[in-house]
């Protein structure tokens, strides 16, 4: 694998991982009716969907990044997809303290790709 990809294909991975978890998580929140049996084994169903994902992004993702910064990456694509996906298919607006406290998040993360201090 390229240099370029080894950095680029763990994100792009993640991404989709998380699409796949976000609506594992919380897609059912629409269909309040369906047996919660029901939901949880479609939500296993897609999680299967989402390990086979993000496992090999975490595994060719080390090779360039530390743990710290896989975990970082993870958290910040969680944040962005769910936002997306509260908006999008769950029609709820975004607040805009809860767009500080995200950004806030946000700033946080990037320190993990700092050089370490001390």
């Amino acid at each position: 694998m390229t240099p370029t990809m080894s950095y680029l294909l763990p994100p792009l991975m993640l991404v989709a991982s998380n699409v796949f978890m976000t609506f594992a998580w919380y897609g059912h929140l629409k269909f309040k009716a369906t047996p919660l049996l029901v939901v949880i084994l479609v939500s296993w169903g897609i999680a299967l969907a989402e390990y086979c994902l993000a496992v090999p992004a975490n595994r060719i993702g080390h090779g360039v990044y530390s743990a710290a910064q896989l975990k970082t990456i993870q958290e910040i694509i969680t944040i962005a997809v769910f936002v997306a996906f509260s908006f999008l298919y769950l029609k709820e607006s975004i607040a805009p303290s809860q767009l500080l406290g995200l950004a806030m998040i946000a700033g946080g993360a990037a320190l993990v790709f700092f050089k370490p201090w001390g």
